[in-house]
């Protein structure tokens, strides 16, 4: 009887938190975000909301700028797909094989996320226009990879590189490597232990990468004026329209254009999130 005594109030004390001051800390988390995300958010779709419905359909629908998100999110798209691949290949080869000159090779993965992006738009540039080094090999024959299309991809394929080498090298570096060996024992060959051990630890960290290289070169700017040559209707992308907009002072149809850039990555980004859940589920079943 004295002992139920002596442990009913200690049942009824709150449960400890893993994290002291939980409320507090969340309490300025939720500040903070709403200070630097959402409230400049906010300002966009509110200065957007000052145009008409037939004036924000003639600023983000007209063909110049329908144009640009053809540009836009496709070379995204196509640049993420071939750095998803690449860069499976060069987390592969950082983390399962040594040679000289590796910590060298590691330490330039991240060299697109200290060089500014101008930098780096002038520095392709240099090298891909007809006077540099390798373009001037390859428009002899008819190969142009500056001042048009070509020139957007190879530039966001540049600055997107390092988000799925790093995000998919930690996972392979934490992967089970008794599981590729019980696989070998079992008579595997060496693609279906990859497609079938390897690629499902992998998956849900090779599509976070896709999904940061996607979201990064959708709002990339200076890396790709230097090389795109900025053509309307040709190699004009949309941030530029946008840059074009707020030079005329049209500030609502900078923000409409804008607007829908924000609300198209939105949707990309939780369908691929869809895509990871599902990639997760399936994997743990």
């Amino acid at each position: 009887m004295t002992a139920d005594v002596l442990q009913a109030p200690l049942s009824k004390r709150a449960p400890k938190r893993v994290l002291p001051g939980f409320r507090l800390t969340l309490g300025y988390t939720l500040f903070y975000l709403a200070l630097i995300v959402l409230l400049p958010l906010s300002a966009l779709v509110f200065k957007t909301f000052t145009l008409t419905l037939d004036q924000f359909w003639a600023a983000v629908a007209s063909p110049r700028v329908v144009a640009s998100y053809q540009l836009t999110f496709g070379a995204s798209f196509f640049a993420a797909l071939v750095n998803s691949v690449f860069g499976l290949l060069i987390a592969w080869v950082l983390v399962r094989y040594q040679f000289p000159g590796k910590k060298i090779i590691d330490a330039l993965v991240d060299l697109p996320f200290a060089l500014p992006t101008a930098v780096a738009g002038i520095s392709l540039t240099a090298l891909l226009a007809g006077n540099g080094w390798i373009g001037s090999l390859l428009e002899p024959h008819g190969i142009q990879l500056a001042f048009n299309r070509n020139g957007v991809v190879i530039a966001l394929i540049f600055i997107g590189l390092p988000f799925v080498v790093r995000t998919v090298q930690p996972v392979l570096e934490d992967a089970e490597k008794e599981l590729e060996e019980a696989a070998t024992c079992l008579g595997a060959t060496r693609w279906q232990t990859f497609r079938h051990v390897i690629f499902p630890t992998i998956a849900p960290a090779l599509l976070t990468g896709f999904a940061m290289a996607f979201a990064r070169g959708v709002g990339e700017y200076g890396s790709v004026i230097f090389i795109a040559g900025n053509m309307p209707m040709i190699s004009e992308i949309t941030p530029l329209i946008i840059i074009s907009k707020l030079e005329q002072y049209d500030y609502a149809g900078a923000t409409a254009v804008a607007t829908v850039m924000l609300l198209a990555s939105f949707v990309m980004l939780m369908v691929i999130n869809s895509l990871q859940a599902w990639q997760r589920k399936r994997a743990g079943a």
